[in-house]
């Protein structure tokens, strides 16, 4: 039999309607959309060709609620709403970023009704960011972090974090040796997390009229080790290993040029799997839609498998926990309003700057 479910928001909220209706029609129903009646509400349901209930009161028996509300310390009502449906014995997959303390309440209450909730953990589920954790989780079996690089902004700081503890042995304690404000559009920190040394570079910077643009970049990751680099050099990739060069001093001796040792014949650089550069078109609807389509999956699979929810919680406690930590650090955003719309430059151009004259 299919689960039932519901969608509640209809901006990002509409990446989990096409995750539903395109990708898990087979073994989920999409009842409908909960939302405030808005406009795009309204166009919202009649594009997908669902009902849009804007009371709670309206929405028919489900199995669980897709909450893509923004949670409450962050000006939303999604906190209210994922306790209101798991008060009804509903579990709950919500949207990040959510605030510790609302996190813990509604953990809390899950535990309390005996249903399930969880975060969605999208970005760690894209391909090349999947692809990035799991080298780094297998080096780490081998020899320890000597040094990490990363980069984000506000706008993807709860995922950066939720990255960063699936790479490091530990992020319980950040201890922070210095920050410089406004290095051009970023604020750098410089400190250690656990026992790794790290430097952030935030792009601390948001357009009140349009937060989800004009970000310089959204994810870089770079973790230096004994035998060289792993770098995700985005969130869309690619990952790419790049090993620490060495010259033994007998080459300098001309009888022994024909003694190349292996690791000489390495790549200076090497692009990990079978990455291929994709339009924003095909990240944006293909690979996001499929990431989330993975969350409602494995979120499932969680029920009908009754798996324990409390080491669950705690590593999402703990995340969350930095997230607020690190973004507390760096304090609000600086306010920006760039004029007219983005320019860009197209990549054929870039390709003829690159041509030999």
């Amino acid at each position: 039999m299919k689960k039932r479910v519901v969608v509640c928001g209809s901006t990002f909220g509409q990446f989990y309607i096409n995750a539903l209706q395109q990708l898990l029609k087979d073994d989920f129903e999409l009842v409908g959309l909960y939302g405030k009646g808005s406009d795009r509400s309204k166009k919202c349901a009649e594009t997908y060709g669902i009902p849009l209930f804007t009371e709670f009161e309206q929405i028919p028996e489900i199995d669980f609620a897709c909450v893509v509300i923004s949670s409450g310390t962050v000006g939303g009502i999604g906190t209210e709403l994922a306790c209101k449906f798991m008060e009804k014995k509903i579990h709950v997959l919500q949207e990040q970023p959510i605030h510790p303390r609302d996190l813990t309440e509604t953990y809390r209450v899950a535990k309390k009704n005996g249903v399930y909730f969880k975060t969605c953990d999208l970005y760690p589920k894209l391909p090349e960011v999947a692809r990035f954790i799991r080298v780094a989780q297998e080096l780490n079996k081998h020899e320890k972090p000597l040094y990490i690089k990363a980069a984000f902004g506000p706008q993807v700081s709860f995922p950066a974090v939720d990255i960063l503890s699936r790479i490091l042995p530990s992020i319980y304690n950040l201890k922070v040796e210095h920050i410089t404000e406004c290095v051009g559009p970023f604020d750098i920190l410089t400190g250690k997390l656990g026992d790794t040394p790290i430097i952030i570079e935030y792009n601390n910077q948001v357009n009140t009229d349009d937060r989800d643009n004009h970000a310089h970049l959204l994810h870089n990751f770079a973790i230096v080790y004994e035998t060289g680099r792993l770098i995700l050099e985005d969130t869309f990739g690619p990952v790419l290993w790049k090993p620490r060069m060495y010259v033994p001093k007998y080459l300098y001796n001309p009888e022994k040029r024909n003694e190349i040792p292996p690791y000489l014949k390495e790549l200076t650089m090497e692009t990990l799997g079978n990455y291929k550069a994709k339009d924003f078109m095909h990240v944006l609807f293909d690979d996001w839609k499929q990431g989330i389509a993975d969350n409602i999956v494995e979120f499932s699979k969680m029920i009908d498998t009754k798996v324990k929810l409390a080491p669950l919680a705690q590593r999402e406690l703990l995340c969350s926990q930095k997230w607020s930590e690190i973004t507390n650090i760096f304090g609000f955003a600086k306010l920006i309003h760039p004029e007219g719309n983005s320019e860009y430059i197209p990549s054929a151009e870039i390709h003829k700057y690159s041509e030999e004259v």
